[in-house]
């Protein structure tokens, strides 16, 4: 049962963070010297928070379920 619910949720997870914004390219400006925006305080509105917090929601999940996997076997 545990193992079915972990599987359904690691593909949510990963879904999930497919579906996220790509913050490479801001990491990348620190080489160019332009890093306002990366340090600046730019903060997720909408969708972006909603997929933000699912992400976290998810991972903890995925952590709290392998550990209770982990513990039981």
């Amino acid at each position: 049962m545990l193992e079915t619910i972990l599987l359904i949720v690691s593909i949510f997870l990963i879904a999930i963070v497919l579906l996220q914004s790509n913050k490479a390219s801001d990491a990348g400006q620190i080489i160019g010297g332009t890093n306002e925006r990366l340090f600046g305080n730019v903060k997720e509105r909408g969708l972006e928070l909603f997929i933000s917090r699912l992400t976290m929601l998810l991972g903890l999940l995925f952590m709290i379920i392998s550990l209770a996997l982990f513990l039981i076997s």
